[in-house]
């Protein structure tokens, strides 16, 4: 039963990066297939590092992101010495448990007791860290944890994965903004040369000074003086 958990847990990775989804909805995917894939587990969280900080932080339930935001809060849990060591944390006594002694307390008196976190591993590099929760003492057992390091390595990759595609998507998005920019500015720097006879340098120069006297983007300004010049030639009189 077990291993076809896990054999669940991974045929849902496989198909995470076929649809359209947000980085966050992705990587909550992945938290909740540990969930169904590890035995045991109640609840889990996934961690993303940016710059080596806990930069997108999810969960598959709300007592999981409690938890996490106790751990993140007081800089010390078994997610942080995951990354750090780069090896699985196992305790099933978190309240008495010595290697995080403000933390683990804390869990226990949410009722949390068991946790077992795993690194996120590429070959160069640690990306995060997996964290997985149970109420009951002792929850996780060897099964667990074997079954939770194999989950962690694809886990790993398909993390990876979105984050590079959120990243490529916000970079065509950025793109095709500024390109859009830049064609409406083109456009209002046309139509003040017809008006004033402006040269292209001059034109941009009035549209700067334009921005800086409203206190106003340089690409709205243009905006609104293309919008102007489209109405005024639409007016049944502009003929």
């Amino acid at each position: 039963m077990d291993d076809k958990s896990l054999a669940t847990g991974l045929t849902g990775l496989a198909g995470l990066l076929t649809g359209h989804r947000a980085l966050p909805e992705t990587l909550t995917h992945i938290a909740q297939f540990a969930v169904q894939a590890i035995p045991g587990a109640e609840g889990a969280g996934l961690t993303m590092l940016d710059d080596d900080r806990p930069q997108t932080v999810v969960a598959s339930a709300e007592f999981v992101r409690v938890v996490d935001d106790v751990q993140y809060g007081l800089a010390e849990g078994p997610c942080l010495l995951a990354v750090a060591t780069r090896q699985t944390q196992l305790s099933g006594s978190l309240g008495g448990e010595r290697r995080w002694p403000r933390f683990g307390p804390r869990a226990g008196r949410m009722g949390v007791h068991s946790v077992l976190s795993l690194p996120l591993l590429l070959p160069d590099r640690v990306i995060g860290a997996l964290n997985v929760y149970a109420h009951e003492k002792d929850a996780f057992g060897p099964d667990a944890e074997r079954i939770g390091e194999l989950f962690a390595r694809p886990a790993a990759v398909s993390g990876h994965n979105a984050q590079v595609l959120a990243r490529s998507q916000q970079l065509a998005t950025q793109l095709g903004e500024a390109l859009t920019s830049r064609a409406v500015i083109d456009q209002a720097r046309g139509i003040l040369m017809s008006r004033t006879g402006a040269t292209p340098e001059e034109a941009f120069d009035q549209l700067r000074t334009m921005s800086q006297a409203q206190h106003v983007k340089l690409a709205e300004v243009a905006r609104t003086l293309v919008a102007e010049a489209v109405r005024r030639a639409r007016r049944p009189d502009a003929g």
